[in-house]
């Protein structure tokens, strides 16, 4: 099989991340997201690594010219080169997706498919606002579908189950709205190149994972 490059893109809840978990256990197409990229160069120890460190020790963004830097150095690695990727979490900007193009490029390589997971704020808000976790072994349950036994304790070890401060519905709410504004420009992009998926991600987790894996096979 040739290698495929899709991105995943979304807004917070859209169940993106769930699907492209699902994707690899199918396909074993590498997941590849910024967010895991960057949580693991905390503990690395490479110039790169100590670049990204500082700039999240002073609570700055990483820019653009960083990230594309670390998403270079990932996707020039042997699995990505003969799979391809199912990128999550990058691009968020106009020029990280103009970056993307020109080092796929440069391989002789272009996207496959763009899938914009699409669902309303109220459901964002459903959702996110919904979850819970316990402190003490990770475990995360849904106050509507995946309940606790015992209304908000884990099941496990007995202990108070907890909100994330960013999982609050006016938190959740904003994250939607600046979402969307950062990614609309983006969205436009790859509509022009006639490579963007609209997902109707409101519906059954299931259906919408039959609806990716006709799309990657078509590709």
């Amino acid at each position: 099989m040739d290698p495929k490059y899709v991105i995943f893109l979304g807004p917070p809840g859209s169940g993106k991340g769930t699907q492209a978990k699902r994707l690899v256990q199918e396909t074993g197409i590498p997941h590849v997201s910024t967010g895991d990229l960057f949580r693991a160069m905390k503990v690395m120890d490479t110039p790169l690594a100590r670049r990204i460190q500082d700039v999240m020790n002073r609570g700055e963004y990483v820019s653009d010219e960083i990230t594309i830097e670390v998403l270079k150095e990932r996707i020039s690695r042997q699995d990505v080169r003969e799979q391809g990727a199912i990128l999550d979490g990058f691009p968020r900007t106009v020029p990280q997706a103009e970056a993307l193009d020109q080092l796929l490029a440069e391989s002789s390589l272009q996207l496959s498919a763009v899938l914009f997971f699409d669902i309303t704020e109220d459901e964002a808000v459903r959702r996110i606002s919904g979850r819970r976790s316990c402190p003490e072994c990770g475990r995360i349950y849904h106050v509507e579908f995946d309940p606790p036994e015992v209304v908000e304790t884990c099941d496990a070890d007995g202990v108070a189950l907890v909100q994330r401060g960013d999982d609050y519905p006016d938190v959740v709410r904003e994250r939607y709205q600046v979402y969307l504004a950062k990614t609309s420009v983006l969205v436009d992009y790859y509509r022009e190149k006639d490579v963007l998926i609209d997902i109707d991600a409101m519906r059954d987790p299931d259906r919408i994972a039959e609806d990716v894996a006709q799309v990657i096979a078509q590709e």
